[in-house]
């Protein structure tokens, strides 16, 4: 039964591949609907099997639904439009627990049955909650990432503070390690288009490369998977470009990049690093290009983690950032990853450039963290510090806002997070 889905599988991709890239829109959009009515019943075998365990236990023995969570039962509840007895099912209660619920909203105090997460610092209650939801709006964002991105919009909290907002216990930090230094000059990055960072890496298509029969593994070429080669600058972070390849490209493929991507931004950098991938290492050619072009050329430590550290981080973060499912027509996979480069680079805020944007390194505009806050504490003096960056207040403390939400084309992990001072 494994070899038969596994077959099946690539037997679809091979068949949606060939439909993705039909010039008839109508096959082209059949394709889609059934690639998503697949992921739809794949999700909902998911959740059966994880029901059917729950299902095991009898009702006594299950886990209770903490007060938030039953508060967002009820919110979906709301939303999907449920009766009783279908939300029960739904969540593996009693009909008459949900209802039960639902006569109880009304209450208040810390033992209520249903209630919002209560915050525990001095900032008002409806800071709280609106840090949580935002939390479920943008589910890959961590709490020092959320504190930056509110910094840019007004909203001046620290990650400790937005971790209490959200009831979480601290998870314990991991050890940290030392990562293997790689031999010879150290390359510091001192402006923009100084030192340039450039990797390949593979998308898979199918959700994975793995199959039941010998090599265990797919090829790692199209329709199974796409090649992304990106550029990064290292001064700012700022993502110069990608190119998108149907297979491992040769190195006279990454040179053509390499010249495009020059050309466009109007010069070369003085470094360019890269690992020791066939298409750079060892390969005479491509020193000699790099040479013809006074850029100098430097490379990672072979099978050393860390060596191209920064460009690593970048590629962890773009496959978080990315939507579940991977287009296999070309042309909307290259708009989905130029959306989200784009976002990147005008939207994302980074730790180790202090809450500041690629693009606002890059171009060395007044950062948005750096614009006076909005203050919700009535009480708070004005002089007083803030969490970082520490700037000026904007108006009178004891400020109400609304906050607002734009997904940057609909992706719901590109988060746009505008505050609007109520009236």
């Amino acid at each position: 039964m494994l070899h038969v889905m596994s077959l099946t599988k690539l037997a679809a991709a091979h068949a949606r591949s060939w439909a993705a890239n039909s010039p008839n829109a109508r096959l082209r959009l059949r394709a889609e609907n059934e690639r998503l009515q697949q992921e739809v019943a794949l999700l909902r075998a998911e959740i059966r099997i994880k029901d059917a365990r729950m299902k095991a236990l009898t009702p006594h023995h299950r886990p209770f639904y903490p007060p938030p969570e039953r508060l967002e039962i009820l919110e979906v509840r709301a939303a999907r439009g449920w009766s009783l007895q279908q939300t029960a099912e739904a969540f593996l209660v009693c009909s008459k627990t949900i209802a039960s619920w639902m006569t109880r909203l009304e209450e208040s105090g810390p033992r209520t049955l249903v209630q919002l997460r209560t915050p525990v610092n001095k900032f008002p209650e409806f800071i709280g909650y609106a840090v949580k939801r935002l939390q479920a709006l943008c589910p890959t964002l961590g709490k020092k990432k959320l504190a930056q991105i509110l910094a840019r919009a007004g909203l001046h909290l620290s990650a400790t503070t937005i971790g209490r907002l959200r009831q979480e216990k601290p998870s314990s930090a991991p050890p940290s390690r030392q990562e293997p230094r790689a031999s010879g000059r150290i390359v510091t990055a001192k402006r923009p288009n100084h030192v340039w960072h450039i990797d390949l890496t593979t998308v898979p298509t199918q959700s994975g490369f793995w199959c039941s029969w010998l090599p265990f593994a797919v090829p790692q070429c199209w329709p199974f998977a796409w090649w992304l080669v990106v550029v990064l600058d290292h001064y700012s972070r700022r993502s110069m470009g990608c190119a998108i390849l149907r297979q491992a490209p040769t190195a006279a493929a990454i040179r053509s990049f390499l010249g495009r991507m020059i050309r466009s931004v109007g010069t070369a950098p003085m470094y360019l690093i890269s690992d020791k991938g066939s298409q750079f290492w060892p390969t005479p050619s491509y020193q000699h290009w790099c040479r013809r072009r006074r850029i100098r050329p430097r490379f990672g430590a072979l099978g050393a983690h860390g060596s191209i550290a920064v460009l690593e981080r970048a590629w962890q973060t773009i496959n978080a950032l990315r939507p579940g499912l991977v287009p296999i027509r070309r042309q909307k996979m290259y708009r989905d990853m130029s959306w989200l480069l784009d976002w990147y680079n005008r939207h994302r805020p980074h730790t180790t450039l202090g809450g500041k944007t690629p693009d606002e390194v890059y171009s060395q505009a007044f950062p948005a963290n750096r614009r006076p806050r909005l203050e919700p504490r009535l009480g708070w003096p004005r002089q007083s510090a803030c969490a970082k960056p520490q700037v000026l207040v904007a108006g009178q403390p004891g400020a109400k806002f609304s906050i607002e939400v734009e997904h940057f084309h609909g992706n719901v992990n590109l988060p746009i997070v505008r505050l609007r001072r109520a009236a």
